[in-house]
């Protein structure tokens, strides 16, 4: 089954980023539904989730059985916070096919949007077993271990998905706090720097390199770490995050 990549962010508790898979392409016995399920794509790649769900839903209409279309709804879905009727669609997508790796990954970023981390993990594992080479989904099972403060999972999650994919700022930029959380912080400041060289405009690697040096006892490099995330960081996604920098200068200027 084809993947068209598309990427797309939600933020979990601790704002860690996850990635959620794009569009999964359509094979139907009816070709009637093969055109409102190629609108619901459409529909979905230039941000419209709301008339994707009415494409797609059109699709199921005249084949309830195309498992694709199922998926795709759910992931229209999630970008509308409608987390319930993601899952639901993902159920019925594995009932009808239990051997897609889409549909576990896609339900385990929903149950993980809803706190039930044990359903989250559950999907991701079979997922794995299903795509053992996809990274996303090691980077995702990765968070949910890290929302559950079992970060030496975590860790090894970070760790196979940079093996898989060493291109990847924002695994980097997770394992840098899962290092943190071990009181690892040379490690982390490591990692935050890679993320940084590998995208210079991925603002979150300067608030966690700068809580590395911090930790570090390099009071002014963490300065201008923080100084540089508040001017570069999304007043929207990186809200919270902003608020715990603007603290933390604070503090620091107060020594």
């Amino acid at each position: 089954m084809a993947i068209r990549t598309q990427s797309w962010t939600i933020f979990l508790i601790i704002m860690v980023a996850a990635l959620l898979q794009g569009p999964v392409l359509a094979t139907t016995d009816n070709p009637a539904a093969q055109e409102p399920f190629e609108q619901g794509l459409a529909a979905l790649s230039q941000g419209n989730p709301t008339q994707a769900v009415e494409k797609f839903t059109a699709a199921l209409k005249i084949d309830p059985k195309m498992v694709e279309a199922y998926i795709n709804r759910g992931i229209a879905e999630m970008q509308l916070d409608q987390w319930a009727d993601a899952v639901g669609d993902f159920d019925q997508a594995q009932e009808l096919a239990p051997d897609v790796p889409e549909t576990y990954y896609n339900r385990g970023l929903a149950y993980s949007r809803q706190k039930v981390y044990d359903k989250a993990l559950a999907d991701y594992t079979q997922a794995l077993k299903l795509s053992p080479r996809d990274w996303q989904i090691y980077y995702n099972r990765g968070n949910t271990y890290l929302d559950l403060d079992k970060t030496p999972e975590a860790l090894k999650d970070y760790n196979q998905a940079l093996k898989l994919n060493p291109q990847a700022p924002e695994v980097l930029y997770n394992r840098s706090l899962a290092y943190l959380a071990l009181g690892k912080p040379q490690q982390a400041l490591a990692d935050a720097d890679q993320a940084i060289a590998l995208d210079p405009h991925y603002a979150r690697a300067s608030f966690s390199r700068g809580q590395a040096l911090e930790k570090l006892g390099n009071k002014y490099e963490a300065l201008a770490a923080y100084r540089r995330f508040l001017n570069t960081g999304n007043p929207e996604t990186d809200s919270a995050l902003l608020q715990q920098t603007l603290a933390r200068i604070k503090t620091l200027e107060g020594k």
